[in-house]
């Protein structure tokens, strides 16, 4: 497999998943230009014609896209890793609910604070949106270890990477301990921090 990423964006959830997984792969980076290029000099538009990333290259040569949906293949890959429960379960269910909530209500509530045309004022009102997605979150993980309960899963890569931004763009979550607790706890995982790591090598 081959999974096409730029560093800081939200293809570091797919790549945590595969590190969590074991699974064997190959990370080609993405440059952001007009046109947009690998690493290797492919026009990146005749792999994901999207231009997003994340995209994973199956080894048949298929490409997938759309993070949510990429994790969620790779935990089917690796049942025994636990990053998502059986297809089909009411818990498979439950994990597609947070997925989806991570990419409506977290992941785009963060979006606009990288528009660099965005006034300040602009700027502080999405941030002001983003707190009771910050007081649902934390009231959840006051209990809760993780997203699905005990286990790390998909959910939890993907909202570890979404709260990485925080630093870009002066977001501050202070104000709810358990929400900073559970990002430096999942920040401490080895495939976290290897999967962090190799991207920063590789800028």
């Amino acid at each position: 497999m081959k999974l096409y990423y730029a560093p800081s964006t939200c293809s570091l959830n797919p790549h945590i998943v595969l590190r969590e997984a074991g699974i064997p792969f190959e990370l080609e980076r993405v440059k952001f230009g007009s046109p947009k290029k690998t690493s290797t000099g492919v026009d990146y538009a005749t792999i994901n014609p999207k231009g997003s990333v994340p995209a994973l290259q199956l080894d048949n040569g298929e490409v997938l896209t759309e993070g949510a949906v990429i994790v969620q293949y790779l935990a089917d890959q690796r049942p025994a890793s636990n990053l998502a429960p059986p297809a089909g379960t009411m818990e498979r269910y439950r994990l597609q609910e947070w997925l989806n909530y991570i990419a409506s209500e977290v992941h785009k509530g963060f979006s606009p604070l990288f528009n660099r045309a965005a006034t300040d004022e602009a700027k502080d009102a999405v941030r002001k949106s983003l707190t009771p997605k910050f007081e649902f979150l934390a009231r959840h993980l006051t209990t809760h270890p993780f997203l699905m309960g005990e286990t790390f899963t998909v959910a939890d890569s993907y909202l570890f990477t979404i709260l990485t931004w925080k630093a870009f763009v002066a977001v501050d979550i202070t104000p709810w301990p358990a929400l900073v607790a559970y990002f430096d706890k999942v920040g401490q995982r080895p495939a976290v921090r290897a999967a962090i790591e190799a991207e920063s090598v590789n800028k």
